[in-house]
């Protein structure tokens, strides 16, 4: 009877153990680059804004609701309860959005939004790692004896940092990903308990919650007031990531953990707020000059730790670099790029070399442009906001779709609050915000010429319908001689036959005893994985289907092997001899010809593999 009474409390706590793990990892993969931004955003702030008690007051009240419209109501609540199967992102809201429209027009636009916010996430994912860890190295400055510091030597070990951090990535964040939770777990919880020794010496700003001191800050300074929005907004990048990990940890882990952040951010702004009323002639940097006050020994531990937390931040938004540009490979709107499995175990662990070494030749040449964290700061911002801008676009047109207006009403408010934000932030174009643009242009235009060049493509190859297909299929097959065993061959779709396989068969005589029509069926959701044999098509010929979702990492060899297909002895696909005088489809035709053939995506023998060129004029 011990044992019946006592079952239930044992696998209680074991689910409070497995929920506790589950928010610790979060902390790692989720909030690093949120977590990190204390490190810059007050400091930024006051740079150009003098530290009354009523700019201070209210910069803080800006802050705090900053964190709670655009991090709390449009991700954590509003995006969140979006999900796809327990995924989010960009891709996915595209997804369910064109489910929902009845009108091609429509689809071509929220499809065309989606290309942007892809591309200005990229922008987001340079700047990041390059602000973060330029401004945690720069708080060696505050060392005893190290104050002389040159900002070129500053920006070398910034830079060897970064290097470090990009040439691990082909080994996999797996066998450190298990430590990251832990970490960030210390670095928030020294972000809170520094906030608090500094508000009990000031704590009147806890007043600073308060939106009023926020309004009232906004219409005293007018426009001046508006743009210090474009660094307001620093505190909350990273609020993206909730919504795009989603998929990693599930949306209650996430929403628990961020509970935790949000207060450990709260106490921290409001500490670093109560050190700048204490002390107005604060140092260079605001959060290592607090530490540096409260403890001289504790002040090395701390700039180590923050340099670990925005290494971890760095990790989390280079892997999610990687699982955007996959699912842009597995919906056909970027071209194919080698993909590498760092993990016998985990599929999801993927390494993309040419987005590790554009990233990282990106964060270098930004970092020696721009030189100090605070100039940078300068060029951050604006693609942030606007990919907040478009996810609250697309969900606020989901809610309305959906008839759920209460949200939808919500949804369109906080796009408003989003609009502002990137309407402040567009002063900084002139002032360095080029540079995101310039690096989300490179993204977009891929996707946009590798889209179009891929339609053109289509049309310009003319695949055979499959009942002409079949009528030329069944003449050859009786009248050949057929070469013993089994031959796969690859496309889109049976409905339409490729060239290719026209030319393999009718032109060059290759036909084999047993064919099989191998298709992969992108599905739009981003899991969901099915694979079966459809009705034979003729004598010796079959058709075998893989419908997976776009997130699904695939071993199409072991679902073959599975289905009984094995002992193949040639499996062909398609490649493309582009010829063109057109300047856009010469570019088109450079991206086909470098990026490897999508059969290496999928795990095939590459002894058996014949692919076929078809030369085509575009």
């Amino acid at each position: 009877m011990e044992n019946n009474d006592t079952s239930p409390n044992k696998s209680r706590r074991r689910n409070i153990r497995d929920d506790a793990r589950a928010i610790i990892k979060s902390l790692g993969l989720v909030f690093g680059d949120i977590g990190t931004s204390p490190i810059y955003t007050l400091t930024v702030i006051f740079l150009l804004l003098e530290p009354t008690v009523d700019n201070v007051m209210g910069v803080l009240s800006l802050v705090i609701w900053t964190l709670i419209i655009l991090v709390s109501v449009e991700y954590a609540w509003l995006a969140m309860s979006l999900g796809e199967k327990g995924e989010g992102g960009t891709i996915v809201l595209r997804g369910k959005l064109i489910r929902l429209l009845k009108t091609g027009r429509g689809a071509v636009f929220v499809t065309i939004l989606t290309f942007i916010g892809i591309s200005l996430l990229v922008g987001d994912g340079v700047i990041t790692p390059a602000i973060s860890i330029l401004s945690a190295v720069e708080g060696i400055l505050l060392i005893p004896g190290l104050q002389g510091t040159k900002q070129t030597t500053l920006i070398l070990i910034a830079g060897a940092i970064a290097v470090g951090l990009f040439a691990f990535q082909r080994k996999g964040a797996e066998k450190v990903s298990g430590a990251f939770g832990p970490l960030m777990l210390l670095w928030f919880a020294a972000l809170a308990v520094s906030g608090v020794i500094s508000i009990i010496k000031f704590p009147s700003v806890w007043k600073a919650i308060n939106p009023l001191y926020a309004i009232t800050f906004l219409y005293h300074n007018g426009i001046a007031g508006f743009f210090v929005l474009s660094e307001v907004i620093l505190c909350a990048t990273g609020g993206e990531a909730l919504y795009a990990d989603m998929g990693h940890l599930g949306r209650k882990p996430i929403i628990r953990a961020w509970y935790f952040v949000f207060f450990a951010l709260l106490l921290n702004y409001l500490g670093q707020g109560a050190f700048i009323l204490s002390d107005p002639a604060h140092s260079s940097n605001i959060l290592f000059g607090m530490i540096l006050r409260q403890s001289l020994y504790l002040y090395i531990p701390f700039l180590v730790l923050s340099i670990v937390a925005t290494i971890i931040a760095s990790q989390a938004i280079i892997s999610g670099m990687f699982s955007i540009v996959y699912q842009g490979i597995n919906t056909r709107l970027m071209p194919m790029f080698r993909v590498e499995y760092t993990s016998t175990e985990l599929r999801s662990q993927i390494y993309i070399g040419f987005v590790n070494w554009f990233l990282l030749l990106s964060v270098l040449l930004i970092m020696v442009l721009f030189r100090e964290s605070k100039h940078l700061a300068a060029a951050y911002g604006l693609a942030v906001t606007g990919d907040m801008t478009i996810t609250g676009i697309l969900i606020t047109s989901i809610f309305y779709l959906r008839k759920e207006y209460h949200k939808a009403s919500i949804a369109f408010l906080v796009t408003i609050v989003d609009v502002a934000f990137l309407a402040s932030n567009v002063y900084k174009i002139p002032h360095g915000g080029y540079w995101s643009l310039i690096i989300a242009s490179v993204p977009l235009a891929m996707i946009m010429i590798y889209t179009a060049g891929q339609r053109k493509l289509y049309r310009n190859i003319r695949p055979l319908k499959l009942d002409v297909f079949l009528h030329s299929y069944n003449e050859v097959y009786q009248n050949l001689n057929r070469i013993k065993g089994k031959a796969l061959f690859f496309t889109r779709s049976t409905r339409k036959i490729p060239a290719y396989i026209v030319h393999t068969m009718f032109m060059n005589n290759i036909i084999y005893e047993e064919n099989i029509l191998v298709s992969i069926t992108i599905l739009d959701e981003p899991f969901g994985l099915k694979s079966f044999f459809k009705e034979d098509l003729a004598p010796g010929l079959r058709s075998f289907e893989v419908q997976m979702g776009y997130m699904e990492m695939v071993d199409v060899g072991q679902l073959m092997k599975e289905a009984g297909i094995i002992n193949e002895k040639g499996i062909f696909y398609g490649l493309e001899e582009i010829f063109t005088r057109n300047v856009l489809w010469k570019i088109f035709s450079i991206m086909k010809r470098l990026a490897p053939p999508f059969i290496q995506f999928y795990d095939l023998p590459a002894n058996k593999l014949h692919g076929v060129t078809t030369r085509i004029e575009i």
